[in-house]
């Protein structure tokens, strides 16, 4: 036992560079291709793939956007998207928790990453594994929920530091589950001081307009995470 545990973390130290190594390629190249790479991280039904459902097809017309989903099984989630009107391609990662660089570096085969404005790759719903993998995005977003609690970011601190943003969503839930937005916002601070946090109902479209400007005004600069 004793020799087995220097051996694992010399695995894993050896995944997370080559996957480091990957992911900074991959920014390289959305960079160079003018291409805003937006991730969106958060635990199982948070509501993601319906904000990002509604943002495909609310941003304005001359955005040209696409999105990766990654997923466990099933292509729902990229199916659902499809609607959009919008590039779709689903990554179906099987046992795999989260999404690796070299993951979105295959699903990303022949498309003309010139041809876009935005990428959206939507990570498997989980807060833990997918804060240790940089997938080359330039904004990761971290997204909770009114009924997953105020505490969400207090359990899960490594995501919400690693993020560029938070995003509150289903807000049209709020009252009914008392939700309270001044503890979330403090827990969210506490964990990483000054990330801009968005609140959002995908249902009603209550704070959408902040979120699609939010966007606008990242997309008109790429930036690095390296």
């Amino acid at each position: 036992m004793t020799d087995t545990q220097p051996r694992l973390v010399q695995v894993r130290e050896h995944v997370l560079k080559k996957n480091d190594l990957l992911a900074r390629a991959l920014r390289a190249r959305f960079t160079a291709a003018q291409v805003l790479a937006v991730s969106l991280v958060s635990s199982p039904g948070s509501g993601k793939t319906a904000l990002l459902e509604k943002t495909l097809t609310n941003l304005p017309r001359d955005c040209r956007t696409a999105a990766l989903v990654g997923d466990l099984a099933t292509d729902n989630d990229a199916a659902r998207l499809r609607r959009s009107g919008a590039p779709v391609r689903q990554i179906t990662t099987g046992t795999v928790c989260h999404l690796e660089a070299e993951m979105v570096q295959r699903a990303l085969g022949d498309w003309k990453l010139e041809e876009l404005d935005f990428l959206f790759i939507e990570n498997v719903g989980n807060l833990v594994c997918p804060a240790s993998y940089d997938i080359g995005e330039h904004l990761r977003l971290v997204l909770m929920s009114v009924t997953e609690g105020e505490d969400k970011p207090l359990k899960y601190p490594t995501i919400f530091n690693s993020a560029d943003a938070a995003v509150i969503t289903k807000m049209d839930l709020a009252a009914a589950v008392e939700f309270d937005s001044a503890a979330a916002y403090r827990n969210i601070h506490l964990v990483r001081p000054g990330i801009p946090i968005l609140e959002v109902s995908a249902k009603t479209g209550q704070g959408m307009e902040p979120w699609l400007n939010f966007l606008q005004s990242k997309g008109q600069k790429t930036s690095t995470r390296d």
